[in-house]
């Protein structure tokens, strides 16, 4: 099943440990693949705040999501520009109803960040699910979808690589988005997490190494193999 609204993507997502190292995965892959940061699709902060991580996406056509992960469990925020759930649709200016509504007290920080959020404090988002500490799944909230719409709030576009995390998806995004080989072999290797290697880099890019890499290393949290 693909997901076409954010109750499809609940159904599909991975448990909140296993999001996390995916999206870890999916971040060193790209800064290997890419060693500018600004024009990569996804990223990972390790520090992006006390007591929270955040993974995020940015396709450059105005499709974009925030993961944040505490001790609390993980929230997720996405937003398609071209979504008819978009605040900005219609001249609305305001948050489709239902999405936020529902999201527990311990997220709400999540909600009301400004960097979620325009220049007049609305929050930019098109999708909303969150997972706490000890939930037996993802929730979402109570949402009455416009008629019509294959991809309402964007799930479509924004959760692929998430909702199907095989290694060989990965590698289908990585070569459209940046039009050249991938090996898959080195795909899988992230995608276990396993010790990153000069071979495995080398396997990626034949441009970068390891050394270079540091910075992502650090953000990521990825392991590096010991020589």
């Amino acid at each position: 099943m693909w997901p076409v609204n954010a109750h499809d993507v609940a159904a599909l997502l991975p448990d909140v440990p296993r999001l996390r190292d995916l999206c870890r995965s999916i971040a060193m892959l790209e800064a290997i693949l890419n060693p500018d940061w600004e024009s990569r699709c996804h990223s990972f902060d390790g520090d992006w705040s006390p007591g929270e991580e955040m993974a995020s996406m940015r396709d450059g056509s105005g499709a974009e999501y925030s993961i944040v992960f505490s001790a609390a469990g993980a929230y997720v925020r996405g937003f398609d520009h071209g979504s008819p759930m978009s605040p900005y649709a219609d001249g609305r200016h305001r948050t489709w109803p239902g999405v936020l509504d529902s999201v527990p007290e311990v997220f709400r920080p999540c909600v009301e960040e400004p960097a979620f959020g325009d220049e007049d404090g609305v929050p930019v988002v098109t999708a909303c699910l969150w997972r706490e500490t000890g939930d037996a799944g993802w929730r979402v909230g109570e949402i009455a979808y416009p008629p019509g719409a294959g991809d309402p709030d964007g799930s479509a576009t924004l959760f692929g690589l998430l909702v199907d995390p095989s290694p060989e998806v990965f590698q289908r995004f990585a070569e459209d988005y940046y039009e050249v080989p991938v090996d898959l072999e080195g795909v899988r290797h992230l995608h276990a997490l396993r010790p990153l290697t000069p071979e495995v880099v080398s396997s990626l890019n034949a441009e970068a190494v390891l050394a270079s890499l540091a910075e992502d290393l650090a953000a990521t949290r990825y392991p590096v193999a010991d020589r």
